[in-house]
């Protein structure tokens, strides 16, 4: 698993790409805002790497600046393959350092240089959380395969309970939730195709 070092690199990572890429498209905050919905303070707060952004953000972000999420969350995909060996694999954590708040999961990517994917898939550890997490909608679809542990799917007004060996699929494009369920640490296979 990787270091807390390796964490923050990747979210500092995440925010200074994306900022990068928008001011080489000639765009500015506020129309970053407006291709997405997120405020400017959020956007803000992303590219300097106090708020590490959902895997349904950095969905959205990617779509606004015209690229692959992948790109933003690991780099240049430059290989036509790759090999992800467990220690190699680099932790991110979903927290907002300014306000000090853990959202409850972290992700670790397991194609982080291959290039031209249309899918993205990862390993997620849903900890038990009592912070209220927001639902999310983007384009693309979702594959879930539980691993260990219990989870919620909250899918627009219906919440799903699903346990080792379980799966889901879904269109991204719904209101939806996934987290932990109960007082145990829960462990899933996630792939994400972000529609583009």
């Amino acid at each position: 698993m990787g270091s807390h070092v390796q964490q923050e690199d990747i979210e500092t990572h995440v925010g200074e790409k994306v900022k990068t890429v928008r001011e080489s498209r000639g765009l500015s905050l506020k129309d970053m805002s407006q291709r997405t919905d997120l405020s400017v303070s959020l956007l803000e707060k992303i590219e300097k790497g106090d708020v590490n952004p959902p895997l349904g953000t950095v969905i959205k972000l990617a779509k606004a600046l015209d690229m692959k999420m992948g790109y933003l969350i690991s780099g240049e995909e430059d290989r036509p393959f790759t090999i992800v060996r467990r220690d190699d694999r680099k932790v991110v954590s979903r927290y907002d350092s300014k306000k000090g708040k853990y959202y409850g999961y972290q992700y670790e990517s397991l194609a982080p240089h291959k290039k031209n994917r249309f899918m993205e898939p990862f390993l997620v550890t849903l900890e038990p959380s009592a912070t209220k997490e927001e639902r999310s909608s983007h384009d693309g679809q979702e594959f879930i395969f539980v691993l260990s542990g219990e989870m919620e799917v909250w899918l627009e007004k219906e919440i799903y309970v699903l346990g080792q060996g379980d799966a889901i699929y879904y269109d991204s494009a719904i209101s939806h939730l996934v987290k932990c369920h109960g007082t145990e640490p829960t462990r899933i296979l996630a792939v994400l195709n972000s529609g583009r």
